[in-house]
């Protein structure tokens, strides 16, 4: 049940794609960050929304990435359209009017509207520090 894994979790979409090499070496200090938040009662929970090459690729990387993904296609899409942010091998589809390229992270807050947005193709691994971890807002309730 969605609510149920979600329930008193910070939650973002990861853009990402297995095929962007930015993407991959980001992806050892994702891992470490959302660990380390476990571990200090904060979990986060990221869902992929893939800029992979095809679906099964998608889910495969979902899969490797212990993470839970946004159905590849039409649903990605509207997503990248919503948050501006799409691999710049996606222009042909999304155009040029984007405000970042992959990796990037948007913070939902608890009503699943944009709480921050961690700019990770600028910034590596240290974008992860943008996250607002202490607001409660981005805590998610099943209530």
């Amino acid at each position: 049940d969605l609510d149920k894994k979600l329930d008193n979790k910070r939650v973002a979409f990861y853009f990402a794609a297995g095929w962007c090499p930015m993407c991959t070496s980001f992806e050892p200090s994702l891992v470490a960050f959302r660990q380390a938040c476990e571990d200090s009662g904060k979990p986060v929970e990221l869902i992929y929304v893939s800029s992979d090459r095809n679906e099964a690729d998608a889910a495969s990387r979902a899969s490797r990435l212990e993470m839970m993904s946004v159905p590849y296609g039409e649903e990605t899409s509207k997503l990248k359209e919503k948050y501006k942010v799409w691999a710049g091998s996606e222009a042909l589809q999304f155009g040029f009017g984007r405000r970042s390229g992959v990796p990037a992270i948007v913070v939902l807050d608890r009503e699943g509207e944009e709480l921050a947005f961690l700019a990770a193709e600028s910034q590596g691994p240290k974008a992860l520090g943008n996250w607002p971890l202490d607001d409660d807002n981005g805590v998610w309730s099943s209530l």
